[in-house]
């Protein structure tokens, strides 16, 4: 029997779904309709999960392999059950969301199964063969490369907020497979305590106030998080300040890091390398504040100001400060 249907892998956490799984079935639908086969979904989770709403969103059967040792992300257990259902199931197709821990599986999944990968992809395509056309960036964003998987399942990691949401229908019928784990124990590693640095999910911001090489030093950062809270936004940052290690890799903002669109978004000291610009060029109003008046991230900006965001920053800060004294 070969391989056929389209398979959303699913993620979680602490019991809910994430939302990029929507985004996920919204594109498989999409391409379901071409090629004319089912969409499922696979969560692997905890037994706390409610997954009426997969369901209800386009999967046509949830297969929800269910065990409290899926309650902390462990790629290696994950993978070999994953694997496992492939094996049975045979997709022709897996989506996987490009989130932290989907970036990491993606990968371990498709070594075990010999089979290609393309990373990070913005848009998916059916050919005239039936095959799917993985669709990203290449070379600094200045082409799209279009990529064919010879090989089964073609797997694909989608970034969150590329696509939107399937829409959501109550009065599809739920249709949850129970599995029991493939491997329900792992010797070899154990996760023994989840650690965040960061207290909000930059992805899901609705104000963020991001600086670049602009800043000299990491204590400077310090105005760039007190205009974020002024403002009640988060603090995001250019690939230069993750890479000089002034900051986490989970606020960085950009191809490489996270892609968001909140509806305010001020970049600071961040000139608009290709790179970042793919990461917030689709935020609702973008104010960019550069010394440097030719700046790419000024072709992007609805408004812009040309000055030194050590006089500007503060500013800022001062005057948000004294508005909250006269209210």
């Amino acid at each position: 029997m070969g391989n056929s249907g389209i398979l959303v892998l699913a993620e979680q956490k602490d019991g809910f779904i994430h939302k990029i799984s929507y985004e996920l079935l919204g594109k498989a639908k999409e391409l379901a309709k071409e090629l004319h086969e089912p969409v499922s979904c696979l969560m692997i989770g905890p037994a706390i999960i409610e997954l009426e709403e997969l369901n209800q969103r386009g999967a046509e059967t949830v297969y929800y392999i269910k065990s409290d040792v899926f309650s902390n992300p462990e790629e290696y257990i994950y993978k070999k059950n994953i694997v496992e259902f492939i094996n049975e199931f045979k997709p022709k197709i897996l989506l996987v969301g490009a989130t932290n821990f989907g970036r990491s599986l993606a990968p371990r999944i498709a070594a075990a199964l010999k089979t290609g990968l393309t990373a990070d992809c913005t848009d998916l395509k059916i050919d005239e063969d039936g095959n799917l056309i993985q669709i990203r960036p290449a070379f600094s964003d200045n082409i799209l490369a279009h990529i064919k998987t010879v090989t089964y399942p073609q797997i694909a990691t989608i970034r969150y907020k590329e696509f939107p949401e399937a829409d959501k229908d109550e009065s599809r019928k739920t249709n949850v497979v129970e599995i029991e784990p493939y491997m329900s124990n792992y010797v070899n590693s154990e996760v023994l305590k989840m650690f965040s640095d960061e207290k909000n999910d930059i992805t899901e911001a609705q104000i963020v106030v991001a600086a670049g090489r602009g800043i000299k030093k990491k204590e400077d950062l310090k105005m760039i998080q007190e205009l974020a809270d002024k403002l009640g936004g988060v603090m995001g940052a250019s690939r230069a300040l993750v890479d000089a290690g002034m900051v986490s890799s989970s606020i960085q903002v950009g191809y490489s890091g996270n892609r968001v669109k909140p509806k305010i978004y001020i970049a600071c000291g961040i000139s608009g390398a290709p790179q970042h610009l793919a990461g917030m060029k689709e935020s609702g109003k973008i104010i960019a504040i550069n010394s440097d008046p030719s700046a790419p991230i000024f072709s992007v900006a609805d408004y812009g100001y040309v000055g030194d965001i050590y006089e500007v920053v503060p500013q800022l800060i001062r005057d948000l400060t004294q508005e909250e004294t006269w209210n």
